[in-house]
């Protein structure tokens, strides 16, 4: 039907970056289902994956973990998702890597904390609101950066103390 005084212009919707395959939204979803939460302990509510199943190999088993769960700070890249909510990403993944590879507290962290279900949900907050960034993904990367420089300067410190120490003595 051709435009005109009593046909206004079509209006389609805004082009999304939908992916397929591998990286379409129900293979990602399913992806963190199978390794957050896809067993239930009877009686509880809860819920456990192959993550924390995979963890219990000492060593290796967080690592291979954590390698799956890259697919989806990876899919998110390829979708344009804004690089904060990458770097929130990339910090779920590392302190479920992380902590998890501390033997037996590291797989409850594990259970707890869902880094697959996390990130599949920051995947998706950010595809229906591209580009839009929320107070608590600032603060959340803040805290991680303060952080990771109090780990790096806590050593330093004590270790000005103790070279000043040493020098006091002799």
């Amino acid at each position: 039907m051709p435009q005109g005084a009593n046909n206004p212009p079509e209006i389609l919707a805004p082009r999304t970056r939908a992916a397929r395959g591998l990286f379409a939204d129900e293979n990602l979803d399913m992806l963190a289902h199978v390794l957050d939460d896809c067993f239930r302990i009877p009686g509880t509510s809860i819920r456990f994956g192959l993550d924390g199943i995979v963890g219990l190999i000492p060593g290796l088993g967080d690592v291979l973990a954590g390698l799956a769960s890259t697919i989806l700070v990876v899919a998110a890249w390829f979708r344009g998702v804004p690089y904060v909510t990458l770097a929130r990403m990339l910090v779920n993944l590392g302190l479920d890597v992380v902590i998890g590879a501390v033997p037996l507290l590291g797989d409850i962290f594990d259970i707890a904390w869902k880094a697959n279900r996390r990130n599949y949900a920051l995947l998706t907050r950010h595809l229906h609101e591209p580009r839009r960034h929320t107070w608590r993904d600032w603060v959340f990367l803040l805290l991680i950066g303060f952080t990771v420089a109090a780990i790096f300067t806590a050593p330093l410190l004590v270790l000005a103390w103790l070279l000043g120490w040493m020098m006091h003595r002799l």
